[in-house]
């Protein structure tokens, strides 16, 4: 019998290979796109079907799973029909002889990933008690640290070596870590019609459960705009500080190290706080010390380097939201619609990861056509303003 405090480490370890393969494919495809091809928008056309799949998939295999009863229990079977597409689709991809057949298998990947978060996102709820929600978010989110890692320091080493490589490690890596939770988790065995009731019926559940359950909705709603503005920061930090600020690479990578540091030790601590106060509470206080960072940062003319000391407590805020908003919805599902609203919040999730670049890329844009500084060689806007200062 597994222990609870063994139960959330197993569970972690299918973020830790969720995380290990969308990371890798982030990473290392686009450069395998660009050998069969120059246009940077099919590139990024290839990437961001994932936000079709991540949006119209979950509707259905959500409130799927929540029907779906047999001996090994509602979850698990979408878990283990997913596992080994994913592992398949990781390990030949980078060996396709042309863009249309890679493209192919990068969708047929996306497909199979979001046939096994929700169901495993909804295992969560139904597997542990209340108290450790918050403790096994925090301790999924260090896994998903941990996977990132891997997945760019070692996958990168690889890739110089044989491009392959780091596709191969990932195909390895996640089948096995996405499989500990499908083995070692015991569902409550059920008994009962494990016929597909069709993709309307599913939607018209999950479309039902969104309008009449309030709690829920609201909190769909602000994991959109979390998840739209953690996708905004990370998609644009670089190009903030570089062309916006005119500062070197070296400072947005000295940046990006600080959100990381923050971001881990939001990870620890989120989940014990969370579990001691209350979830909603430590979220309501992170998301101002979040948000009122983020706005402030808009202000900024000129880089200084005592804005490191600004960054940090930001980025553990902003850690601490994403680390402990599952948990929160974990205690607002009712029992029978938990796969249901897991899907739900991937739903959001997609069209937060969607809307929320698109966004601040047009703010961008908008404040680039009002400021004829902004944007182009950051070299020469600095020693523009160097000779207008005399």
């Amino acid at each position: 019998m597994t222990s609870r405090r063994g139960l959330v480490w197993i569970l972690g370890l299918g973020a830790f290979g969720l995380a290990f393969s969308i990371t890798t494919t982030a990473a290392y495809l686009p450069p395998l796109l660009a050998k069969f091809t120059d246009s940077k928008t099919m590139i990024a056309a290839v990437l961001a079907a994932e936000g079709i799949f991540a949006i119209s998939l979950p509707l259905v295999i959500g409130p799927w799973s929540d029907t779906f009863q047999t001996p090994m229990g509602r979850r698990r079977p979408f878990m283990l029909a997913a596992l080994w597409p994913i592992g398949f689709c990781l390990a030949i991809v980078a060996f396709m002889p042309n863009i249309w057949t890679m493209t192919l298998i990068v969708l047929a990947f996306f497909s199979a990933y979001y046939v096994y978060e929700p169901p495993y996102r909804g295992l969560y709820p139904d597997v542990l008690h209340e108290r450790m929600y918050g403790r096994s978010q925090g301790i999924q989110h260090v896994m998903r640290g941990i996977a990132i890692g891997f997945a760019l320091v070692g996958g990168g080493f690889l890739f110089h070596v044989w491009h392959p490589g780091p596709f191969l490690l990932a195909a390895v890596a996640t089948t096995a870590a996405c499989a500990v939770p499908i083995l070692l988790v015991r569902e409550e065995p059920g008994e009962g019609t494990r016929v597909f009731r069709g993709i309307r019926s599913y939607v018209r559940t999950s479309w039902t459960v969104f309008k009449n359950v309030p709690e829920v909705r609201h909190f769909l709603i602000a994991n959109a705009a979390w998840e739209g503005t953690f996708a905004a920061m990370r998609t644009f930090v670089v190009l903030y500080i570089t062309q916006g600020l005119g500062q070197p690479l070296s400072t947005s990578s000295a940046v990006l190290a600080t959100v990381a540091v923050g971001y881990t030790l939001a990870a620890v601590i989120a989940g014990p706080l969370g579990d001691r106060f209350g979830l909603a509470r430590v979220i309501f206080f992170a998301s101002f010390v979040y948000g009122i960072g983020l706005l402030v940062a808009g202000f900024a003319q000129e880089w200084q380097n005592w804005y490191y000391g600004l960054i940090f407590p930001v980025a553990i805020g902003g850690g601490t939201v994403m680390t402990l908003a599952w948990a929160l919805l974990f205690k607002l599902m009712p029992h029978q619609h938990r796969g249901a609203i897991a899907g739900l919040a991937t739903t959001t999730k997609g069209i937060g990861l969607l809307i929320g670049p698109l966004i601040a890329g047009l703010r961008g844009a908008l404040a680039g056509l009002r400021d004829p500084r902004a944007g182009g060689d950051p070299a020469r806007r600095v020693a523009d303003e160097a000779r207008a200062r005399g």
